[in-house]
């Protein structure tokens, strides 16, 4: 017996379900970008003290994200963010987002605050001018861009800490660039890296 054939039966849709159809995919679509940009960067109580793992957890997928991008060492990021802002308690890092200490010029954003520099064999207290950032990832953008651009004076300043083989290069490039004033601030920066193995984020 021959198969029997069905024609099959063919419904329009209609317009209106069509649109809905659309626009409910483009809300899943808008929602899923959302959810997963939260989970890029994290939310940040700033009034919630932080624990030393959990400040390390919160900045180490943007300092990724620099290396990428730059070529900055992740640990050079984190092991400064940790030493400039004390495990982001300072008020300079509470109050106005700045993790490294970074000074301002000309019309930036700025807040003047006591700083501590060492000028010839002994430690001062000077007033000083640092930015003011909306948010401590925007504080590791402009640290980045510190080393690549250089300062005004000399662009090429900060080349070897991008350029550095590991972090204990790049620790002592960015005390020879006069990072700081601290004698002791490479081998300082090596220990916290040493101390909290960060030097494991620079690996891919």
């Amino acid at each position: 017996m021959p198969a029997r054939k069905y024609k099959k039966g063919t419904r329009k849709l209609s317009i209106p379900y069509l649109f809905a159809g659309f626009l409910f995919i483009g809300l899943a679509f808008v929602f899923s970008l959302h959810v997963l940009s939260d989970r890029m960067e994290p939310k940040r109580d700033a009034n919630e003290p932080m624990s030393h793992e959990q400040f390390i957890e919160y900045l180490a997928p943007h300092a990724k994200e620099l290396q990428q991008g730059y070529g900055v060492l992740p640990s050079i990021i984190l092991g400064q963010a940790i030493l400039e802002s004390n495990w982001g308690e300072s008020t300079l890092a509470s109050e106005y987002n700045n993790l490294f200490g970074i000074k301002a010029y000309g019309n930036q954003s700025k807040v003047t605050l006591e700083t501590k520099e060492y000028v010839n064999e002994e430690w001062i207290t000077i007033q000083g001018d640092f930015r003011v950032y909306q948010s401590w990832q925007e504080s590791m953008d402009d640290h980045t861009q510190l080393f690549v651009q250089g300062t005004t004076w000399n662009p090429s300043l900060y080349e070897q800490v991008l350029t550095a083989a590991n972090y204990r290069e790049a620790a002592q490039a960015l005390q020879d660039a006069g990072y700081a004033t601290d004698p002791g601030y490479a081998q300082k920066i090596i220990n916290v890296i040493e101390t909290y193995h960060l030097d494991q984020y620079d690996h891919p």
